[in-house]
């Protein structure tokens, strides 16, 4: 597993304990880094900033483009690593898209269901497809 992978399932990691406990996402991040037990990188506080930073706008393209499914029925692991997948999409310009998608899917292969890599490369992809067209 290559380290950007890692930060990645560590911001998963932080971002899914915040849902589940139904906590705040920036105190979460804060007692993990406070705790640093594994270590949190700078790369993996850059991910959980941004999704909370930008989390009402990328919850409703999520919702908006995933068929069939609202965000609170997706399962949570899924939901939270297209949150990941979008915020690099549409905001971190150093992680080229098809990385963002391969990475997101991948994760959900070792830790969703037989379903969710399909899945997240979908809507991930629909939201590279709209990338162009999407403002501030």
């Amino acid at each position: 597993m290559g380290a950007r992978t890692r930060y990645r399932k560590r911001a998963l990691d932080i971002l899914f304990e915040s849902e589940a406990r139904g906590g705040d996402l920036s105190a979460t991040l804060a007692d993990r880094v406070a705790v640093n037990e594994p270590p949190i990188n700078a790369y993996t506080v850059a991910l959980v900033e941004g999704v909370t930073a930008h989390q009402a706008r990328i919850d409703g393209l999520l919702a908006e483009n995933a068929r069939g499914w609202t965000l609170e029925r997706m399962p949570a692991v899924d939901r939270n690593l297209l949150r990941i997948g979008a915020y690099e999409i549409l905001y971190n310009d150093d992680v080229p898209d098809a990385v963002a998608v391969s990475e997101a899917v991948d994760l959900a292969t070792d830790l969703s269901t037989d379903e969710s890599p399909r899945f997240v490369s979908g809507l991930l992809s629909r939201v590279v497809e709209l990338k162009p067209s999407l403002t501030e």
